[in-house]
C-alpha cells in the first residue's frame, strides 16, 4: 500500500531571526516590516504613557477643585470615538486607556 507523504514547508534556518520563511527576499522584507512595527510600538508606548499622565493630571485637578472623580459623558465620548474608528476592538482599547489614566474603579 503506497501512501503519499505531503511535502512539508522547509524549516526556517537558524542563521538569523525567525521570519517564518526561507526565501531570502521575503525574509528581508519581513525584517524591514518588523523594524517599522517595532518603531510604531515604541511610539504607541510613549503616547500611552503620556496620555495616562495627562489624564491623571485632569483627575487630580478636578478632584482638587471639588469636582467628581469621573465624568461619564467624557468617557462615553472616548469609547464612542474608538469604537467608530476601530470597531469592537476599539472599545477594548478605549477601556484600557481610560483605566490607565484613572486607575481601576
Amino acid at each position: 500500500m503506497d501512501t503519499e507523504v505531503a511535502e512539508q514547508p522547509a524549516e526556517p534556518t537558524s542563521d538569523g531571526p525567525d521570519t517564518g520563511t526561507t526565501a531570502p527576499d521575503a525574509a528581508q522584507h519581513i525584517l524591514g516590516l518588523r523594524e517599522r512595527i517595532d518603531q510604531i510600538d515604541r511610539e504607541l508606548i510613549a503616547l500611552w504613557q503620556e496620555r495616562a499622565a495627562l489624564s491623571q493630571q485632569v483627575g487630580r485637578t478636578r478632584l482638587a477643585s471639588g469636582g467628581t472623580r469621573l465624568v461619564l459623558s467624557r468617557e462615553r465620548e472616548i469609547l464612542d470615538r474608538f469604537r467608530e474608528a476601530l470597531g469592537a476592538d476599539g472599545t477594548q482599547v478605549a477601556l484600557l486607556l481610560l483605566r490607565a489614566g484613572r486607575g481601576p474603579l
